[in-house]
């Protein structure tokens, strides 16, 4: 009798919780460019996130050479719209990026992991 009070408020509160999981939007993320670094250290990652609703976007991280990117990477630069920011490394090891006229501009970092953002 005493797994039944304790059982039947598990399964409603993990059935709640299941369906209110699948009201959350799911993201996806779609890469344009991966580079990396001319030392070997990291990848240079341009990619779009779209959750939901969200409008365009590109965004551009740094993480481990050869690691996937993570659902919940943190990105140096975002913009909102859809846009080629042609990355690239400089021969000094800085990175470049070119950001469109006019973006709005959610984030802009001037450096990363020590390494000085360039934009054009």
């Amino acid at each position: 009798m005493f797994a039944l009070f304790t059982t039947v408020p598990a399964v409603l509160v993990g059935g709640g919780l299941w369906y209110l999981s699948s009201l959350a939007p799911t993201c996806s993320t779609d890469i344009a460019d991966r580079l990396t670094a001319p030392d070997g250290q990291f990848d240079l990652v341009v990619f779009s996130r779209r959750c939901g609703q969200t409008g365009p976007n590109t965004q551009a991280a740094l993480i481990p050479a050869g690691d996937d990117l993570p659902e919940d990477a943190t990105s140096f630069a975002s913009i909102g719209v859809a846009a080629d920011l042609e990355p690239r490394w400089d021969g000094f090891g800085n990175i470049e990026l070119a950001l469109p006229e006019g973006a709005e501009i959610y984030r802009q970092d001037e450096t990363v992991a020590g390494i000085a953002v360039i934009y054009r």
